[in-house]
């Protein structure tokens, strides 16, 4: 993947911005190795024959995203709505078999891994049968519906032994990379709070999908999709808006939680099911029917940091995650990373003085210079880190799951990892509902209000 302006260009312009007098030195971050230099096929001398079971929205973009990586070969797809099998064959660029039936792919000898990219509710049953059937597993985020799901999971992995990746693109994302560098360093210093929001202001962003014009229970398989929900009719809206809805998915906090959490513990090094968490929200705008709120804001307690995240559908005001550290303060905005110091050097005493007469002021800023001859202000420089433009995250986690496949060593982000951060998304979903803060049991392994 170019970038749009060449790298002598980058520092030309960051150079520029300092001489003009910009306090900041940026930097273009190199393509990942893993993705960039990947040969044509693993040391084996074979491609990672691979297939997907969902071609939805998701599921394309992961084939797409897939394309890229060398080392991976689609040899089939299953999905139960027909549009949607065409749709995957046209993301992977080629004419691939397809079914309704995705255990008659699982039966396939030649077959490695599987991408499993169904709505949230099918994700145990779909996943347990793949690790069932000796396949490794790539499921997309948020890993499970429920904390059931998620240890019934987490469980699976272990008896057969398999590769698992969560699919929460950004823990594989350059930019996340040196974040957690830069953490890990120290160089913030200490960090007692972490702020992340997600935010959209269009129809789109709050799923109102427009509802396909052949949408049937001749082309969608309504009786396989919803057998693992309540039984009810044949509904296409909840078939394209399924994230509305409970009974399938989890709203904001399994959609967009998911991303700023797994990027916080990634960094931070936080893997871990938070303490403690207490919701806040409210369904206003997108007041349609569906069963959570569009907006959500949540207080999290992690040890010794305080973690406050929100997404709301109402109004786009990007995606940052912010580090305040006691030495620096660490932004994430999209694809950029901004360090910036904390003006930490010794200063004396200014406002409090305002209530001194003039000879006790004298008297103490005497005093103190003469005890801090060196001290003055530093205010630091701030550096700036990005990615080269048309960055491909997911490429990069997909590519992270092969390399696991042909080495069996581990991924970036296992079971264990991604099943933490859905049951912090749950917990969010859970004080918003019981109106009430819910901590976590980890002898029973359950929430509690």
């Amino acid at each position: 993947m170019k970038p749009s302006i060449t790298r002598r260009d980058f520092v030309r312009m960051g150079a520029g911005a300092v001489a003009a007098g910009a306090a900041v030195t940026s930097a273009l971050l190199e393509p990942s190795t893993l993705l960039a230099q990947a040969p044509a096929t693993s040391s084996s001398g074979r491609k990672i024959r691979f297939v997907s079971i969902g071609t939805g929205i998701r599921g394309c973009d992961l084939l797409r995203s897939a394309r890229k990586v060398a080392t991976g070969e689609c040899v089939g797809t299953a999905d139960l709505y027909t549009m949607h099998q065409q749709a995957g064959r046209e993301a992977w660029g080629a004419d691939i078999p397809t079914t309704r039936d995705y255990r008659s792919l699982l039966d396939r000898k030649d077959v490695d891994a599987v991408i499993v990219a169904v709505a949230d509710f099918q994700h145990r049953r779909v996943v347990v049968d793949c690790l069932d059937a000796g396949k490794d597993v790539y499921c997309e985020k948020p890993m499970s519906h429920n904390v059931a799901d998620g240890l019934a999971m987490v469980a699976a992995v272990e008896k057969n032994k398999r590769i698992f990746q969560a699919g929460s693109q950004r823990v594989s994302n350059m930019v996340y990379k040196k974040a957690a560098e830069i953490f890990k360093s120290g160089r913030l210093g200490e960090v007692h709070l972490i702020e992340g929001h997600s935010d959209r202001n269009s129809p789109s962003g709050a799923w109102v999908y427009p509802v396909a014009p052949d949408a049937s229970p001749e082309t969608i398989d309504w009786t396989t999709w919803i057998r693992d929900a309540p039984s009810r009719p044949f509904d296409a809206m909840r078939f394209f808006r399924w994230r509305c809805f409970a009974d399938y998915g989890e709203g904001v906090a399994g959609d967009l939680y998911v991303h700023l959490l797994s990027g916080i513990h990634c960094i931070s090094g936080m893997n871990a099911i938070p303490s403690r968490a207490y919701s806040t929200g409210s369904l206003t705008h997108f007041n349609d029917g569906r069963d959570y709120p569009d907006m959500l804001a949540t207080l999290y307690d992690y040890p010794g940091v305080t973690v406050n995240v929100h997404c709301n559908q109402n109004n786009s005001a990007g995606e940052p995650i912010i580090f305040y550290g006691r030495e620096a303060t660490m932004v994430i905005n999209g694809n950029t990373l901004t360090v910036t110091p904390q003006d930490t050097a010794p200063q004396p005493e200014g406002y409090s003085l305002n209530g001194w007469t003039a000879a006790a002021k004298k008297q103490y800023l005497d005093a103190w210079h003469a005890d801090h001859p060196a001290a003055q202000a530093r205010p630091g420089q701030a550096e700036t880190f990005s990615a080269p433009q048309g960055y491909d995250d997911t490429a990069d986690h997909i590519a992270n799951f092969f390399h696991a496949i042909e080495t069996r060593e581990h991924v970036v982000e296992d079971e264990v990892f991604g099943n933490n951060t859905a049951i912090a998304c749950h917990m969010a979903n859970h004080s918003y509902l019981h109106r009430n803060a819910v901590s976590w049991d980890a002898s029973s392994q359950t929430i509690k209000v």
